[in-house]
């Protein structure tokens, strides 16, 4: 049965009997996390190698010994890995502590407290500061603007990236619009790869938009494919066509790939925008961790050895990928309860509910014990105007568990959905 094409006594015979199955699922105690996009314990055994890989040697290529103080922006040979990752040269890579989230951050605060090209050029001069946030999104890039005060403005995700024809819209009218958030390969948590003409027009962007707009490229899974390696479009070359090399900073880490907690983080930026950014650095640390960057490049020494590594990464994700997508498509095809994506990487599944389904049916999960990222996270200030939107992250239960969980979300949807409909 259709249940948008149900009868209310049809409706209601169904919410009785998926209402049963979920005081049976509440009565297994389950204890369920499908909320992060961490790596499995799976996962991270791949790298237990890093324990004790330096055998003594804290000596870099280049002789420095990485035990002591100094090297604001890095070891070269993690700018080579870094360089690796984002597909840029070295001599634009800048490596960092363990978290790519950290250097956004920090590059968000000095562009808008100190500017990077300059005390001029610090966005608080002028109110109010505006970014835009194509949606759904990463909800930490959304908590960093919120902490310092930017409002955002929200932008559609298509299947191509953000809605450029929006994008460059706002940004002709709104010159207090300073900078925008991208994944751009397998964004989050939708999966999209942005297309290549959609790269070429964020790289036009600085010549549309007021001055000192800043787009903060989070290429966070610029190697988590799952079934072959999928090419993204350089930003940075096409910047360097339009003369707007200036206009991003790109960021990348080793955090899903080695040890989540100790991996390495990468920015990689225009000549001024480094000075900038070092400048800061300067000023708030006497270096990186150069004896974890030195045992993350003795694991991954070159490109070939990072993508048979992801590979391995790839044999354990993509079974949890495709538990996920069977449930929904055997839960949802044909019903018109709901919409998703099929990811070909990354680390998530975006799931869209009928309009004001999504709150109720999280609320739902986390009775029955599996505990869902809260519905808005994906959304500009935790608010999701259609109520729709789940994102589902399958990385850290085992496969049964795995099933488990999809078995109760599906259920939790359907419950949710035909007590909307009896409620309208």
């Amino acid at each position: 049965m259709h249940p948008e094409h149900a009868t209310p006594e049809q409706l209601a015979a169904l919410e009785t009997r998926l209402s049963a199955q979920h005081q049976a699922f509440v009565r297994q105690g389950l204890a369920l996390d499908l909320t992060r996009g961490k790596p499995s314990a799976e996962q991270l055994s791949l790298s237990d190698a890093l324990d004790g890989i330096l055998g003594g040697d804290y000596r870099a290529g280049d002789g420095t010994d990485t035990r002591n103080y100094g090297g604001l922006d890095g070891l070269p040979e993690a700018k080579r890995l870094g360089a690796a990752l984002m597909g840029v040269d070295p001599g634009s890579v800048l490596v960092g502590g363990n978290s790519s989230l950290t250097l956004m951050y920090q590059a968000v605060l000095v562009a808008h407290r100190f500017g990077l090209t300059g005390a001029d050029s610090a966005w608080s001069r002028e109110a109010p500061v505006r970014f835009l946030c194509p949606v759904p999104g990463y909800d930490r890039h959304f908590t960093v603007c919120e902490q310092l005060g930017i409002e955002m403005l929200t932008v559609d995700m298509t299947p191509d990236g953000p809605d450029m024809d929006r994008v460059e819209a706002l940004l002709a009218a709104d010159p207090s619009i300073k900078g925008m958030w991208c994944v751009p390969k397998y964004s989050n948590p939708t999966g999209v790869v942005y297309s290549d003409a959609t790269v070429d027009r964020i790289a036009r962007l600085a010549h549309v938009a007021g001055p000192g707009f800043r787009v903060f490229w989070d290429n966070a899974y610029a190697v988590h494919d799952l079934h072959g390696f999928q090419a993204l479009a350089s930003i940075g070359d096409a910047c360097e066509r339009h003369g707007t090399a200036d206009s991003v900073l790109q960021f990348a880490s080793t955090s899903k790939i080695t040890h989540a907690g100790s991996g390495v983080a990468f920015m990689s930026a225009s000549p001024a925008n480094l000075a900038g950014f070092k400048a800061f650095l300067s000023a708030s640390t006497i270096g990186p961790d150069k004896v974890n960057q030195l045992r993350t490049v003795r694991l991954l020494p070159d490109a070939e050895a990072l993508m048979a590594h992801m590979q391995r990464h790839a044999g354990i994700l993509a079974p949890r990928f495709e538990i996920v997508l069977r449930a929904l498509e055997a839960g949802f095809a044909g019903t018109g309860l709901g919409q998703w994506e099929a990811p070909a990487g990354g680390y998530f599944v975006s799931f869209d509910t009928l309009p004001g389904v999504a709150s109720a049916a999280v609320a739902l999960a986390a009775q029955a014990g599996v505990r869902l990222t809260p519905a808005g996270a994906t959304f500009p200030y935790g608010r999701d105007p259609g109520d729709r939107n789940i994102r589902i992250a399958p990385s850290v239960p085992s496969l049964p568990e795995l099933e488990t969980a999809m078995a109760v979300f599906v259920n939790c949807v359907e419950l949710a959905s035909v007590r909307r409909m009896l409620a309208d």
